[in-house]
C-alpha cells in the first residue's frame, strides 16, 4: 500500500471547472490523503491498485463500476450528496465496497434554497428583474406585476426527512400553515415544534396547498408520485417547488398543468432530464423558474460535505463504524 491512503477523484477544478473538485476542497483532501485523478487511472490502470476510496461528485460518474477490477483495495465510495439513487449500492456491497453519503450537513442549505425559489416564484422576481434590468428603455415600472403572499399561506411538504423538517422550521417563521405527507409520521414533539399536521393520504393534502414542496428521496414508490391526477387535485393558484429529484414529477403532466393553468407556477432545482434540452417546453413558460441543481451549492455546505466524506474514510481506516453508510434499497 502507499505511504498515505490514496483517493480516486473525478477531476480537478482546472481540468473541469464545472464538475471538478474545487481547489479549496482539494486542499482539505490532500491534508491526509494522496489523490489519483480518473484521467490518470484511465491512462494507466495499474495506478488503481492502491486506491482505498473514491469520491463521487454531483453529476459525475467516475466509471468506478467499469474500473472495479483495477481497484482491488477499494473499500469506500463517498457520494457527494444525500440522494444515492444513481449508485448501485447492492452491487458495490457485494464486491466488498461500502457506500457513504452526506446527510444532515446539507439540510439547512437545501431548505434555504426551497425558500429562495418559493419567494422568487411567489413574488415574480424573474419577470420583475427582466423589466428593471432588460435592454429596452422603460419610463416607469409595472405596478401591476403582482405576486402572492408566502406568509400565512398553506404549505404542503412531501417528504418530511431532514430537509423537509428544516423547511418546516423556516415555514413556521413565515406563519404558514404546515401540512406534510411522509412514509413515516414524525414524532409528536417534532410536529409540535413546527406546528405541522400529518396527512396520511397525499390526496388529502394536495387540495389544501398554496405551495407544494417536494423533498422526498427518489424510490420506486416516489417515481412520478406527482402526475396528472395529483395536479388535478391542486388549486389553480398553487405552486410546485421541487428540490428532490426530477423523476418524482411526471414532466409531461407538469407542462400540461402549467399550460392549462391547473396550477399557477413551478420552481425547480431538479428536472427530468437534467439539464433540459434547449427546446423543452418548460423553458418557454413564463411561470417556471429552473435553477441548476444548486441546493447544496454554498461554500460552507460543500466544505461540510467534503469533511464528512473524509471523516468516513478515516473511520474506516481506524476500524471504527462509518458515520453515514447507506444500505441497498429494498
Amino acid at each position: 500500500m502507499a505511504e498515505r491512503p490514496l483517493i480516486l477523484l473525478h477531476a480537478s477544478f482546472d481540468d473541469d471547472p464545472e464538475k471538478g473538485i474545487s481547489n479549496r476542497m482539494l486542499k482539505a483532501v490532500q491534508e491526509d490523503f494522496d489523490v489519483l485523478w480518473l484521467k490518470d487511472l484511465q491512462k494507466n490502470p495499474e495506478l488503481g491498485k492502491n486506491v482505498i476510496a473514491a469520491q463521487w461528485r454531483p453529476g459525475t460518474k467516475p466509471q468506478i463500476t467499469e474500473n472495479l477490477h483495477n481497484l482491488p483495495f477499494l473499500k469506500i465510495i463517498g457520494n457527494f450528496g444525500v440522494g444515492y439513487d444513481h449508485i448501485d449500492v447492492k452491487f458495490f456491497n457485494e464486491h466488498g465496497v461500502k457506500v457513504v453519503n452526506t446527510p444532515d450537513v446539507l439540510c439547512d442549505s437545501v431548505a434555504d434554497m426551497v425558500f429562495a425559489l418559493m419567494l422568487a416564484s411567489a413574488r415574480r422576481l424573474v419577470p420583475g428583474m427582466k423589466d428593471t434590468m432588460g435592454p429596452e428603455p422603460i419610463k416607469q415600472f409595472n405596478q401591476n406585476l403582482l405576486g402572492l403572499d408566502v406568509c400565512y399561506a398553506t404549505l404542503g411538504i412531501l417528504g418530511m426527512g431532514g430537509v423537509g423538517f428544516k423547511v418546516a422550521v423556516r415555514a413556521k417563521a413565515f406563519s404558514m400553515k404546515i401540512l406534510y405527507h411522509n412514509r413515516n409520521r414524525r414524532s409528536e414533539s417534532d410536529e409540535n415544534l413546527v406546528g405541522a399536521t400529518f396527512c396520511s393520504d397525499l390526496t388529502e393534502m394536495l387540495p389544501q396547498c398554496d405551495f407544494l414542496v417536494l423533498t422526498c428521496p427518489l424510490t420506486p414508490q416516489t417515481t412520478q408520485i406527482i402526475g396528472r391526477d395529483q395536479f388535478n387535485l391542486m388549486k389553480p393558484t398553487s405552486t410546485v417547488i421541487n428540490l428532490a429529484r426530477g423523476k418524482v414529477i411526471d414532466t409531461a403532466a407538469l407542462v400540461e398543468a402549467l399550460e392549462m393553468k391547473k396550477i399557477a407556477a413551478a420552481a425547480l432545482d431538479v428536472t427530468e432530464p437534467e439539464p433540459l434540452p434547449r427546446d423543452h417546453p418548460l423553458l418557454k413558460l413564463e411561470n417556471v423558474i429552473i435553477t441548476p441543481h444548486a441546493g447544496t451549492a454554498t461554500v460552507e455546505t460543500r466544505d461540510k460535505m467534503n469533511r464528512l466524506l473524509l471523516d468516513n474514510i478515516k473511520a474506516h481506516l481506524e476500524g471504527k463504524p462509518l458515520l453515514s453508510e447507506v444500505k441497498p434499497k429494498n
